[in-house]
């Protein structure tokens, strides 16, 4: 049976990860300092195969493999921090509803600077 995203849990991927890093005495380093600073550089690897050139289909594997990493460490530093990652996500989607409300965005108004100007009234604690 195939297990993807439609019928794996975020629980289950942690636990993937905790055991793996456990066999091999890793969780000592996995810090959230460490695991933050690898998430960045693994974001940055996952840059660099857009740095100059757009998608490259040869690169997919590659991609994933990255973006696989990111994930690793998002929910490594998760663990640590003892975050729950499905109730943070919700959570913060909400929030990023009441800043970003669907009557500010439609087809009509998608433009860059449009996106700019309200995140920065946003900002300054204006309703746009």
């Amino acid at each position: 049976m195939s297990r993807d995203d439609k019928d794996t849990t975020i629980q289950e991927l942690k636990d993937l990860i905790i055991k793996f890093s456990e066999e091999r005495g890793w969780e000592r380093h996995h810090t959230p300092k460490n695991l933050a600073i690898s998430i960045c550089l693994e974001a940055a690897e996952l840059l660099e195969h857009f740095q100059w050139d757009e998608y490259n289909q040869n690169d997919k594997q590659k991609i994933a493999d990255e973006l696989a990493d990111i994930i690793t460490y998002a929910a490594n530093f998760a663990q640590v921090m003892d975050i729950d990652i499905a109730s943070s996500f919700k959570d913060k989607l909400k929030r990023s509803e009441k800043k970003y409300p669907v009557s500010l965005f439609n087809k009509d108004r998608v433009g860059e600077d449009d996106f700019f100007k309200i995140k920065q009234d946003y900002r300054k604690g204006k309703k746009s």
